[in-house]
C-alpha cells in the first residue's frame, strides 16, 4: 500500500519562505499527476498547484503563480512545493495528493493523499 507523507509546514513570517515535501513510500507508486492542496479554516480545500509525472506539465492557482514552484524529486517518488514570498492568505492544512487522471486539478481526482501539514504566515 503507497503512504503519502508531507513535512515541511511551519511557522513563517509574511514575505518568508518555506519549502513542503511528499514522500510516497510501500509499493512501487505510479501516479500522473502529482500535486498540493490546501485547506484553511471556514474554507474549502483548494488546488494550489499540480505536475505531471514527467515534469512537462504543471499549473498553479491565479493566488500563487509567480511564488510556488512544484517541481519532482527522487525519479518521482518525492514532489516539492517551494513557496515565496508567503502572505497571511497562505495559511492553512497543505496536502499532497496523487492521481491517475493526468492534467488533473481537482481534489475528486485525486486518490491518495497524505495527513497535511500545518502552515501558518503571521503577519
Amino acid at each position: 500500500q503507497v503512504q503519502l507523507v508531507e513535512s515541511g509546514g511551519g511557522l513563517v513570517q509574511a514575505g518568508g519562505s518555506l519549502r513542503l515535501s511528499c514522500t510516497a513510500s510501500g509499493r512501487t507508486f505510479s501516479r500522473n499527476t502529482m500535486g498540493w492542496f490546501r485547506q484553511a479554516p471556514g474554507k474549502e480545500r483548494e488546488f494550489v498547484a499540480g505536475i505531471r509525472w514527467s515534469g512537462s506539465w504543471t499549473d498553479y492557482a491565479e493566488s500563487v503563480k509567480g511564488r510556488f514552484t512544484i517541481s519532482l524529486e527522487n525519479d518521482r517518488n518525492m514532489w516539492v512545493l517551494q513557496m515565496n514570498s508567503l502572505k497571511s492568505d497562505d495559511s492553512g492544512i497543505y496536502y499532497c495528493a496523487a492521481s491517475n487522471e493526468h492534467f488533473a486539478t481537482s481534489g475528486r481526482e485525486f486518490n491518495l493523499w497524505g495527513q497535511g501539514t500545518q502552515v501558518t504566515v503571521s503577519s
